[in-house]
């Protein structure tokens, strides 16, 4: 049997499809490459270039490489951008979303991951939050998200699909062996903008908000290394398979220690030896002062034991790939 990576040619997905043949695991990746990256595609798995809300196509391609289950990572992840551009997070999280769990359905699939978010809890300054914490997105974004753990729930009473949602914090940091890390060039994750700063690649970094009710004004993230989050993923992989228990299970992904913005740059520029060139901005929308998680539950119930638990390592793995991006480009 196979397990399915949507959106396995992204950051994420990417380091999802290196841990399962790390493990063993027969593994097909789809994704549609509007913003990810081929060159991320580890070597081994069957490649799909696909439109994962085209309900015929995935229902096809689930039954004919035998998919016994999915690890849904495909959708878009900006913030901003979907609090000026809604609807474009609605489709294609959300009903992207719709349109895989009735291929599913249609193809046998019985069992879905699907990568939700901490911002269904939207402003949660009370941290560190747990499952149980009330959910008000302040973002489009997380709204979609929320909406689709929401179906995935209603589907799997009505329809029998099994789902794990895992609801992520900040992730950042990049494949210990070098294999795999954030290669969008615009993106918007704190760790990796200022892991461009420090090679060259941007002017400078911007600070958006020094006006937060927060120690330091700045916004206070709990930051998760990448591999730590593939161990989670395939924990849950490994749950999900036995067919037991709650038709749906819901765990935070993060390490219960938050860092501001300030204390994220000051580990970066005593990682690299020097100062880096910063502006302040104003804040974004649809970002809350504080967000950090209660992981409690995965512990418990999986067994979680992260390895990378620490911010230097974050960033110095994040650092070190990007460095093997700068080198990468021709002169």
């Amino acid at each position: 049997m196979s397990v399915l990576v949507t959106g396995g040619a992204g950051y994420i997905g990417s380091h999802m499809a290196l841990g399962l043949l790390d493990r063993g695991e027969k593994v097909v990746v789809c994704d549609d490459l509007s913003r990810g990256n081929l060159s991320l595609v580890p070597k081994g798995v069957r490649f799909y270039q696909q439109d994962v809300g085209d309900k015929a196509a995935m229902t096809r391609i689930l039954r004919d490489e035998g998919v016994d289950s999915v690890v849904h990572f495909a959708g878009y992840v900006v913030v901003p951008e979907s609090v000026s551009n809604p609807a474009l997070y609605y489709e294609k999280n959300t009903l992207t979303s719709l349109r895989l769990a009735e291929a599913c359905l249609a193809a046998n699939v019985p069992r879905i991951i699907f990568s939700s978010t901490a911002a269904v809890y939207g402003d949660s300054s009370n941290a560190p939050v747990g499952e149980a914490h009330p959910l008000n997105p302040v973002s489009p974004y997380g709204r979609s998200k929320l909406m689709t753990e929401a179906m995935l729930r209603d589907i799997g009473s009505s329809n029998g699909l099994r789902s794990v949602c895992l609801r992520y914090f900040n992730v950042a940091g990049a494949d210990p062996d070098g294999r795999s890390g954030q290669s969008s060039s615009n993106a918007t994750h704190l760790i990796k903008a200022m892991s461009q700063v420090a090679t060259g690649k941007k002017e400078f970094l911007t600070v958006f908000g020094n006006d937060y009710p927060t120690p330091d004004g700045t916004c206070v993230r709990d930051y998760i290394h990448v591999t730590d989050l593939i161990d989670a993923h395939y924990l849950a992989l490994l749950d999900i398979r036995q067919d037991i228990g709650a038709q749906q299970k819901i765990y935070n992904c993060g390490y219960g220690v938050g860092a501001s913005v300030l204390e994220v740059l000051a580990c970066m520029e005593k990682t690299v030896g020097t100062p880096l060139p910063v502006r302040m901005g104003d804040r974004r929308a649809g970002d809350p002062p504080v967000v950090v998680a209660e992981s409690s539950a995965i512990r418990r119930d999986f067994g979680w034991r992260p390895q990378y638990a620490d911010l230097r390592t974050i960033i110095r793995t994040a650092l070190d790939w990007e460095r093997a991006l700068s080198s990468a480009l021709p002169a």
